[in-house]
């Protein structure tokens, strides 16, 4: 009698399937990947001092001695190259128009340079809402320079939001500190 099923072969190898070894290379490349991003990541995220006692493109120490009256170093250290906010406001205190007001003397005795004004907030709220903060912030410190005879060509605005803080803590300690707009002294200025 014969069988309808043809018997099995023997002694037939059949390969195993075996996902680990294919997936195990891209695995380790991706792993390896997210690893390197997340360091960048962490890496960039710290150093609030990282540009400089006056902000991106401040002088960082740089520009002339603290002596010299007629030196951007000067301006930073003695007269004072920031002014604080209160919570939500860009409404300059009494104490911040006496500050702008000595900015501005030395802005025109000092024709040869021109201003950068950082607008900066404190990380509460949102980042449109801060971005949008740190433009009123910075306008106000620009208005009160113009309306102390500053020549408009030779300032200019910019805002960060929360972007660049100076203090890095959630305490009213920091938060009251990166309320606040940062006159950079530049090269350049056309009186």
């Amino acid at each position: 009698m014969t069988d309808a099923f043809p018997k099995p072969a023997r002694n037939v190898t059949v390969p195993e399937f075996e996902p680990k070894t294919t997936m195990e290379k891209p695995m380790k490349i991706y792993s390896k990947a997210i690893i390197l991003v997340a360091a960048l990541a962490l890496s960039a995220c710290s150093g609030a001092g990282r540009f400089g006692p006056g902000g991106a493109g401040g002088i960082g120490g740089a520009g002339g001695s603290v002596s010299d009256p007629a030196s951007p170093a000067y301006f930073q250290q003695t007269i004072g190259d920031r002014v604080l906010f209160p919570v939500d406001q860009a409404t300059l205190t009494a104490e911040g128009r006496d500050l702008l007001t000595l900015q501005a003397r030395w802005l025109m005795t000092n024709g040869d340079y021109s201003a950068i004004i950082e607008g900066h907030a404190d990380e509460q709220g949102t980042r449109a809402y801060n971005l949008a903060l740190g433009a009123r912030r910075s306008n106000a410190v620009h208005e009160y320079l113009i309306s102390q005879g500053v020549s408009p060509a030779r300032l200019k605005t910019v805002t960060f939001g929360k972007e660049r803080p100076i203090a890095i803590c959630s305490v009213e300690s920091c938060y009251s500190q990166n309320r606040r707009a940062v006159t950079v002294i530049a090269a350049g200025g056309t009186s």
